[in-house]
């Protein structure tokens, strides 16, 4: 089983200026930003990581160097975790954007949604290719491995809606927090999801155990009845 934890990188100007950054370079944690990745990396600091993979975007960078930090561990990018290809939106404000047509379907079917502009893409493409980017990484890491996704709010969102077993339309539904952290595990039946949103829990769960002590073969099967919970 592959566990992948999805982070969402901390607070920038534009999330608090209410702006869509999209790929607009240059955006930067702010304070807040930078007080949550560092919490973050704390929280994470005893789980074994077997990679830190980042989109290329500056604010999610900033966030998994602070994750991979004091680890034998190099940061690496892939464009299949960016942030989605808003178009001719990018850059505009929340405030702005709610009056466009394009804004209900995001909201009501947000799988038709096609960003405006030669440089947007449907969200439909930015859930595949994300998706494919975390099955990608899982195959190459192997099924003993936990490996850290920094990403952005929407791209975890899809991410998270697949895993799920949603349609992307239920998308909306998904809450992704700067700096928060989801978890799914991938088996060979299905993907566990037990994680979303988590701004401050304890991550000891996501320590493996000793090998002497794991099965075999991990089961894919759910456990009926929920079971005793993964403290047990």
């Amino acid at each position: 089983m592959t566990t992948v934890v999805l982070l969402r990188h901390g607070r920038t100007t534009a999330n608090a200026g209410g702006v869509l950054a999209g790929w607009t370079p240059g955006v930067q944690l702010d304070d807040s930003g930078r007080a949550q990745v560092q919490a973050v990396g704390e929280r994470l600091a005893k789980v074994p990581l077997a990679a830190v993979v980042s989109s290329p975007l500056e604010r999610c960078r900033e966030t998994a160097e602070a994750v991979a930090a004091g680890r034998q561990l190099a940061v690496q990018t892939d464009d299949r975790l960016g942030e989605a290809r808003y178009g001719d939106w990018t850059g505009r404000t929340i405030k702005e954007l709610v009056k466009d047509p394009l804004w209900k379907v995001v909201q009501q079917h947000p799988s038709a949604a096609v960003f405006p502009g030669p440089e947007g893409e449907g969200l439909a493409q930015t859930q595949a290719r994300a998706v494919a980017a975390v099955r990608a990484w899982n195959a190459t890491l192997g099924p003993d491995a936990v490996w850290l996704a920094c990403s952005h709010g929407d791209v975890i969102k899809a991410i998270l809606a697949d895993a799920l077993g949603l349609h992307l339309d239920q998308f909306q539904r998904i809450v992704v927090d700067p700096a928060s952290i989801s978890v799914v595990t991938y088996t060979e039946t299905r993907p566990f999801v037990s994680r979303v949103n988590d701004i401050g829990g304890d991550l000891s769960a996501l320590v493996p155990p000793p090998k002497r002590r794991r099965r075999s073969k991990a089961s894919s099967d759910a456990v009926v009845g929920g079971g005793a919970g993964s403290g047990a």
